[in-house]
């Protein structure tokens, strides 16, 4: 839900600045400009109610306060809870007190390896995605797309920005709903291949609706007789904020955190916001242009683009649904036998995970049951040799099982 919480910032200050046509003179910006000062002033007042990061605070010697906020948030003040017993098992395996992490410099922990630079590749590309599938045009610069389809006044265009960034909210919800249901590979292919298809049919209707253009009235201004084309551009604006929210939207707060370890997760996720910002760069300079000189036919560029980062997500992010941090760390690219595996994972309870991951007892991939009737008189027949021999078996079997897994 983090990300999807954008939205209602959005809403407020599409909102906010449509009311603010009505009002007229300087307090149509002021207006605007008073509500983001107070968000942020709530936003200092308040933080300082925030807990610390348990994850921080078990790596600076400070074990049990760590243990004492996990009880409190994810333990429900019962701190032999399984949730608060497993992250702290994860946290004593897999943090280390002396670790890149601890150094603000040091950001080794991101290229140390292959699989280090994999996530970390992961990470920067959906960031980076996130903002090139075509939504910033659609939000930040809509007034310039809602031209292009006829739609030039100010009331209508604000009208059009606050209903659709309340759709959108609405699709944002239903998609972190099914995150967990649907998966992360899924999703993010859905919404990246609709994407691809909707500015396909922007491009086509925008097309039809400029050459449908007869001219200027008395006013200058220009008179276009397909309105059909106008309507269906304004329906696919709608469309392309649903399939976009609905997959993309949950995701880029999410996934990015996932792919890292957690020696990575600080210095990870302040590259996917370099990334973003990045990204952001583009947004701001190169659309706004491209719109001013081409129109219509920068919709191409978002169609071939959109279906580029489709395969990106196609051959190499990997499914990370069900998965705990310590299980991340041995992701790889999209494969059958990770599809095998992350099928056959999908079926362990997270029981089952603290056995795999447990160091001490990782030989067992679940949870141990009482041996049936006929078990136990084959066992009292078998000599101690036999008995022994089976034993071995048994535990081959289970090493096999696991790195079979993995």
């Amino acid at each position: 839900m983090y990300n999807t919480l954008w939205f209602s910032g959005a809403i407020i200050a599409a909102g906010s600045a449509r009311g603010a046509l009505e009002v007229g003179g300087d307090y149509s910006w002021r207006l605007i400009t008073w509500l983001q000062a107070l968000f942020s002033g709530l936003i200092i007042l308040f933080c300082m109610f925030l807990p610390e990061s348990p994850r921080w605070l078990y790596v600076n010697n400070r074990k049990e306060e760590a243990k004492r906020v996990l009880t409190t948030y994810h333990g429900g003040g019962n701190p032999d809870s399984p949730w608060v017993q497993l992250q702290l098992h994860e946290y004593e395996t897999l943090l280390n007190e002396d670790g890149a992490d601890k150094r603000w410099w040091d950001y080794r922990a991101l290229f140390c390896d292959k699989p280090a630079r994999y996530r970390w590749a992961c990470n920067v590309l959906l960031s980076a995605f996130g903002q090139w599938a075509g939504n910033a045009v659609l939000s930040y610069f809509l007034g310039s797309v809602l031209d292009t389809a006829g739609y030039t006044d100010w009331v209508s265009q604000a009208n059009i920005t606050l209903i659709n960034n309340c759709q959108q909210f609405c699709w944002a919800i239903v998609g972190a709903f099914l995150v967990e249901r649907v998966g992360r590979r899924p999703l993010l292919l859905f919404s990246f291949s609709a994407c691809s298809v909707v500015w396909l049919g922007m491009t086509i209707a925008s097309s039809q609706f400029a050459a449908s253009y007869a001219g200027d009235d008395a006013a200058g201004d220009p008179i276009y007789t397909n309105h059909a084309a106008s309507k269906a551009t304004l329906a696919l604006i709608f469309m392309f904020g649903a399939v976009f929210s609905v997959g993309i939207t949950p995701l880029q707060g999410l996934y990015c955190v996932e792919v890292l370890s957690f020696e990575q997760r600080a210095k990870g996720m302040a590259f996917s916001s370099f990334a973003v910002n990045a990204a952001g760069l583009l947004n701001q300079f190169a659309w706004p242009v491209s719109m001013e000189k081409i129109g219509w036919k920068t919709y191409i560029i978002f169609t071939i683009w959109d279906a580029v980062m489709f395969s990106v997500v196609y051959f190499v992010f990997p499914e990370t649904k069900g998965r705990t941090v310590s299980f991340s760390l041995f992701l790889s690219p999209p494969s059958f036998s990770s599809h095998v595996c992350s099928q056959w994972h999908d079926s362990f309870s997270y029981t089952d995970f603290w056995y795999a991951s447990s160091w001490k007892s990782w030989t067992r991939y679940s949870p141990p049951r009482a041996p049936s009737r006929r078990r136990r008189q084959r066992r009292s027949s078998q000599s101690p040799r036999q008995a022994t021999s089976s034993t071995s078996r048994m535990s081959k079997g289970g090493m096999f099982t696991f790195v079979y897994f993995w």
